[in-house]
């Protein structure tokens, strides 16, 4: 036990976890001795003679757990970005026990007594006390700290379950992704741009194929082959490949997990005295309510189905002209989506990723930064990282204060779960003493060859500077207590920070500084700069319509009020009849492999929250375009005082007043998507 590298202080560079010396054997007797240390605080606190106060209660709640989150932290990030067998058994059998654990705390009746009596003891604290003390006592009342024994045991076991099978969703997602494969030969590549052909060559050869390429189920790969490929049999292969993870039956299909998720989540709402999940969950958000989201959902829906019928209606005709004896069908949007850019904007993927090389792209995240809040980036090497492709950058402030280590982990592969996310392995906090965070963000580009250049679709560029904006809201963190730091805030509106952020790629004193050509080094032309400008708001209307729909299944599972019964397939089924979703367009996320709302309950409820912060950050850009600056430095500082740097210390909308000096509507929303009547057609 002496060994286990968790028991220990950390001396490495920027206190890192030492990866080289963690192994799987380690976890599982870290998370034991995690759960008994932070059973004997909590013990303690509770237990406390002494009046309640905010240091000994909140303060040591905040303290509380040191070594459970050590491991923790590192498990977590590990087990999506590069897991294996024995980490997914470890998951398997750890979500569980954590799950009911917590539990165990925020229905502890002797700690919630004290954490109670704060709220009118009359306590003088500080703007940022007062915060905490409120949400850490909403979190024990939202847990079931006030029902009765028999209640508080029942809560336990939901919790318990729904960990369980919450785990379990995701491995089987992964595992339907990670076994399947396209093999093709030479004949069965036809339209596929060389990168592409060289990935799936690489992926043949690394999993020992006799073919001469073979494609995954990694977007990296999905995305450009559908949009690619002319073998339309093939195309439709690699859709339904795509479209049925975790459908498929047998060991790894996820419908009946959904089934008992939905009818867990309507239970432990009811406990609560909540009419239905959704009730339940958006009580804690911006929204509220499951009626504002919908409506939400409707005042959009219509006008972005309306422009995806517009925009089928334009690739039929290309499909007719080239002599296709077909309707066109899902797994053909984006393969004739492609050849409607091209017809109406001369704009080819394959010749607009030359401008958009990863490393390229991202030292324009990081201009951006340092043009908004004085920040500076520098590539760290020598560090052990937890697999070789990562790589490290320290971020300073204008003095030259080491702020935050910023890791990113780009490439695909098959031991990380697909998507792109921020996480970190250490929170900002100055409860005792300044201590500096460490963000990694995780995406799923294609991993070149040896010698051969990272090349980014535009739409995989967004994704960079999306998931930097999290980033930028996890490092720039100042606040005391890590129950609010960085992305600790309202599920809708986390997206905020980092769908701003995409909008700095898109400008063109941005792209003209970064967009240069991978042989040549040439800045992009000024002619293909404005067609890609032209085109922000093409294809709105499918991107709409298979977002939207599965916003609506989401909330629609979750407004259920006694869905014991639900089938799964059948109630996805009928819901999109009922809205009218076009048979053309899937689901961005079917329900079967829906992992932002069935693995975690992160955005359970709560997958419109990108629809809503959409609307906060398009109003939010135009705070510095209507000043004529794009980098003002009033409207930066604003921007980081009241979102980036304040985590969870207002609340939302006081926040974004803060900033803004009013909040939004979404007439901005609907002017960037290009969804408003005047621009229709655009």
């Amino acid at each position: 036990m002496t060994a286990n590298p968790f028991f220990a202080d950390w001396t490495t560079p920027f206190g890192l976890p030492p990866f080289e010396a963690i192994t799987p054997d380690h976890i599982s007797p870290a998370f034991e001795a995690g759960l008994e240390a932070h059973r004997k605080d909590i013990a303690a606190i509770a237990s406390d003679v002494a009046p309640a106060t905010f240091a000994n209660t909140i303060e040591a709640l905040e303290r509380s757990g040191k070594l459970l989150r050590k491991v923790g932290r590192v498990f977590w990030n590990l087990s999506g970005a590069d897991t294996n067998s024995a980490l997914q058994a470890i998951e398997r059998e750890m979500s569980p026990k954590l799950a009911a654990h917590y539990a165990s705390v925020y229905m502890n009746g002797d700690l919630f007594k004290r954490v109670d009596a704060l709220i009118s003891n009359g306590e003088k604290l500080t703007e940022e006390q007062r915060r905490v003390l409120e949400l850490v006592h909403k979190d024990f009342v939202r847990s079931g700290a006030r029902l009765s024994e028999a209640q508080k045991a029942r809560m336990a076991q939901i919790v318990e379950r729904l960990a369980a099978l919450s785990t379990q969703f995701g491995q089987n997602v992964l595992k339907d992704e990670a076994d399947f494969v396209l093999e093709l030969g030479e004949d069965d590549v036809a339209g596929l741009s060389e990168a592409l052909k060289a990935s799936a060559a690489r992926t043949a050869k690394e999993r020992g194929l006799s073919c001469a390429y073979a494609i995954t189920l990694s977007r990296s790969h999905v995305e450009p082959f559908l949009e690619s490929s002319t073998r339309r049999d093939l195309r439709e292969a690699v859709f339904s490949g795509f479209t049925s993870r975790g459908a498929n039956g047998g060991a790894t299909d996820n419908h009946v997990i959904i089934e008992e998720i939905v009818a867990l989540r309507a239970e432990r709402a009811h406990l609560l005295g909540y009419e239905t999940y959704a009730h339940f969950k958006l009580d804690n958000t911006m929204a509220k309510t499951p009626e504002s989201v919908r409506k939400l959902l409707d005042d959009v829906w219509g006008k972005g189905r309306a422009r995806a019928m517009r925009e089928l209606g334009e690739m039929q005709e290309i499909a007719d002209e080239e002599g296709a004896n077909f309707k066109v069908a899902a797994h053909d949007w984006r393969y004739y989506a492609e050849r409607l850019r091209e017809k109406k904007f001369a704009v080819d993927d394959t010749e607009a990723k030359n401008y958009f090389v990863l490393d390229d792209v991202r030292k324009a995240a990081f201009d951006v930064a340092g043009k908004l809040f004085g920040l500076t980036f520098e590539e760290v090497s020598g560090l052990n990282l937890y697999h070789p492709d990562v790589r490290a950058f320290e971020a300073k402030d204008a003095s030259g204060r080491h702020v935050a280590l910023f890791i990113a982990d780009d490439f695909a592969r098959s031991s990380k779960r697909s998507g792109a996310w921020m996480s970190a392995f250490r929170s900002q906090e100055k409860l005792d003493g300044d201590v500096r965070p460490i963000i990694v963000n995780v995406l799923n580009v294609a991993k070149p060859g040896p010698g051969e250049t990272a090349l980014l679709s535009i739409d995989e560029a967004r994704t960079l500077f999306h998931e930097f904006g999290h980033a930028l809201h996890g490092m720039l963190s100042d606040v005391v207590y890590s129950r609010i730091a960085g992305t600790s805030v309202s599920s809708d509106f986390v997206e905020l920070p980092s769908q701003l952020y995409e909008h700095w790629l898109t400008q063109p004193q941005v792209l003209r500084a970064f967009a240069r050509h991978v042989r040549t080094g040439e800045t992009i032309p000024e002619d293909l700069l404005q067609r890609i400008l032209a085109m922000r708001t093409f294809n709105q209307g499918f991107a709409t319509v298979e977002y939207c729909s599965s916003a609506y299944i989401d909330l629609d599972f979750h407004a259920l009020k006694h869905p014991a019964k639900a089938d799964a397939r059948a109630f996805t089924a009928d819901r999109l009849k009922a809205i009218g979703m076009p048979g053309e367009i899937a689901m961005r996320h079917a329900t079967a492999h829906f992992s932002h709302v069935f693995s975690g309950e992160g955005y359970a409820a709560g997958y419109y929250s990108y629809l809503w912060s959409e609307v906060l950050d398009a109003d939010a850009f135009d705070a510095f375009a209507e000043t004529g600056d794009i980098f003002n430095k009033d409207v930066a500082k604003r921007l980081h005082d009241f979102i980036y740097a304040a985590g969870g210390r207002r609340e939302p909308d006081d926040a974004y007043i803060a900033f803004r000096g009013r909040l939004p509507n979404a007439d901005a929303l609907l002017k960037k998507r290009g969804l408003v009547e005047s621009n229709a057609g655009a």
